[in-house]
């Protein structure tokens, strides 16, 4: 298990969630052996010139988060490797469950709610959870 965050003086802060930067992390995990990859959900910026190009020359689809979910669990090894999404900040209900929406739909295999979950009350909580487990069973039919 690795957990694959971007850091250094040479990323701006938007750069550390960038799509290329976060499919680079979780290359380099799958690489250094990890079978569970953890990783932010990555945004639509790209942060290095030299990958830009090839996002676009390729045709790489980022502009939704399903895209985005689905080029990083492509990236680790073409989804050989199991890879999870970190819940980050604190989100409304809904909000999340967009989120994890998304995250199933691009083939993520989970997500990492931390204090998302366990910082409500406890039958919110325990909702939360349930809509979360019964999101990804449905995306399993996919």
């Amino acid at each position: 298990m690795i957990w694959a965050y971007a850091r250094g003086e040479n990323l701006s802060k938007e750069g550390e969630t960038g799509i290329d930067v976060i499919a680079y992390c979780a290359h380099i995990a799958a690489q250094l052996g990890a079978h569970f990859i953890k990783v932010k959900p990555p945004t639509a910026h790209i942060e290095q010139a030299a990958a830009k190009k090839v996002y676009q020359s390729e045709n790489i689809k980022v502009s939704t988060l399903s895209e985005r979910i689905r080029h990083v669990v492509k990236s680790s090894f073409n989804g050989r490797r199991v890879v999870i999404f970190s819940g980050g900040e604190t989100k409304t209900t809904e909000e999340l469950l967009t989120e994890i929406r998304e995250i199933a739909k691009g083939g993520g295999f989970g997500s990492i709610m931390g204090r998302n979950a366990f910082q409500r009350p406890k039958a919110e909580s325990i909702k939360l959870l349930q809509d979360t487990m019964d999101i990804y069973k449905g995306s399993m039919t996919l």
